[in-house]
């Protein structure tokens, strides 16, 4: 028997996938542990999961402006949230470290302080990448922001990591687990030979009650729209004008829209549950997605690793963060088509969802990517190689306690 300890950030996408790896890693009667925010671990993972907090509380994040783009996007992401999380679990990363002494940890790669302070306390530590965005090296192309980016790791690694260490805590030098494959990811260029495609992980997750399943047509192809949970509040034109396109196509074509904060006027006869377009704040999207035939999204990983899953072709709108990356990777794979989120119109919109539906490619490369996925082998297989390496040697690892912090 192994012991694993997950650091997480207080973000669902980054939560899910890890939740069918501890629950593969105790069926094999390993001991599964979580470094994270208690309440995002227990929603997802259940009550019964032990949870080192870390951080103890945490508030959504500050407000980010809604039309910061590009490398104004990047410095705000890392200089605004990642690392003052990371500054802020390290010391709840450190005591789960030291009290529930794991053979390993693993750290997802928004969780800085799950690497560092795993080198910092001498275990091995695999990464957890449930976004392929890092694997592209957008930087490369942009030296001056690449420094600082350095920079703010160098002077995050003095505060929370080893005195002389080197690790980057988005790549473990010992594992790195990417939830896709590069039929969809295409080849690294970061990461190397420590990657181990291992596909989405998916698992059963609690589904929104009430969902009006009578009201799918099955005589019309079913198109669902959403913008993850993190764009509530840049959403309602485009959401607007993918009603438009949709009801202009409501002859051959329905549309389920995701609408959390009923910018579409959630309610009304005219936009909520009508024969053409139901208009809901949550879906059981799992679910959904093995009866819908095309997806309208940002380029979430999740959603669109999820659709791809189930061989369903995209229209991607990326709207910031690592979006345009994965955007970029549906478009390049032949899965879906592109669309410029601040600029999308109902005549855009609308000719890029009829491609996907209706041009034979897009499915086709959807299905092989699908194909894919389900060879990967998913959380069984992520569970597999950190159980490989939990057996490897470990005499170049330190005792935690003879570094402790």
């Amino acid at each position: 028997m192994s012991r694993y300890l997950f650091v997480v950030p207080p973000l669902v996408g980054h939560i899910n996938p890890l939740v069918g790896v501890g629950a593969a890693l105790a069926e094999r009667g390993h001991q599964v542990a979580w470094a994270g925010l208690p309440e995002a671990v227990h929603r997802l993972a259940g009550r019964d999961a032990l949870v080192f907090p870390s951080p103890a509380s945490w508030a959504d994040g500050p407000e980010r402006p809604a039309d910061i783009r590009g490398p104004e996007a990047l410095r705000f992401l890392w200089e605004r949230f990642l690392v003052p999380l990371a500054d802020a679990m390290a010391e709840g990363v450190r005591d789960a470290v030291e009290v529930f002494r794991p053979d390993v940890v693993v750290a997802d790669q928004q969780a800085a302080a799950g690497g560092l302070v795993a080198e910092r306390l001498g275990v091995r530590w695999a990464t957890s990448a449930t976004t392929s965005a890092e694997f592209a090296d957008v930087l490369a192309s942009m030296p001056k922001v690449a420094a600082w980016n350095e920079t703010l790791l160098q002077e995050l690694r003095g505060r929370i990591g080893a005195p002389d260490g080197t690790a980057d805590p988005r790549f473990s030098p010992h594992l790195v687990l990417a939830f896709t494959t590069e039929e969809l990811a295409g080849p690294p260029a970061r990461g190397g030979d420590r990657i181990r495609w291992v596909g989405p992980s998916l698992t059963a997750r609690p589904s929104p009650a009430g969902f009006p399943w009578e009201w799918l047509d099955q005589e019309r192809a079913t198109v669902l729209v959403t913008l993850g949970t993190a764009n509530t509040d840049v959403g309602q034109r485009f959401l607007t004008e993918c009603a438009r396109a949709l009801r202009a196509r409501s002859d051959r074509m329905q549309a389920v829209i995701v609408d959390p904060e009923g910018v579409l006027g959630a309610g009304s006869a005219h936009l909520d549950q009508d024969k053409d377009l139901l208009s809901v704040p949550v879906v059981p999207q799992l679910a959904l997605l093995r009866q819908v035939d095309a997806v309208v999204c940002h380029a979430g990983h999740n959603t669109v690793c999820e659709s791809l899953w189930h061989g369903v072709p995209l229209v991607v709108a990326p709207i910031r963060d690592d979006q345009p990356v994965i955007a970029a990777q549906v478009a390049d794979a032949g899965a879906g088509v592109r669309v410029r989120f601040g600029r999308a119109t109902e005549a855009r919109i609308g000719a890029a969802i009829d491609a996907v539906l209706y041009t034979p490619g897009y499915r086709a490369a959807a299905r092989t990517i699908a194909s894919a996925f389900r060879s990967a082998g998913g959380a069984a297989a992520a569970a597999a190689h950190l159980e490989r390496l939990a057996r490897q040697d470990a005499t170049d690892t330190q005792d935690p306690e003879e570094n402790a912090v």
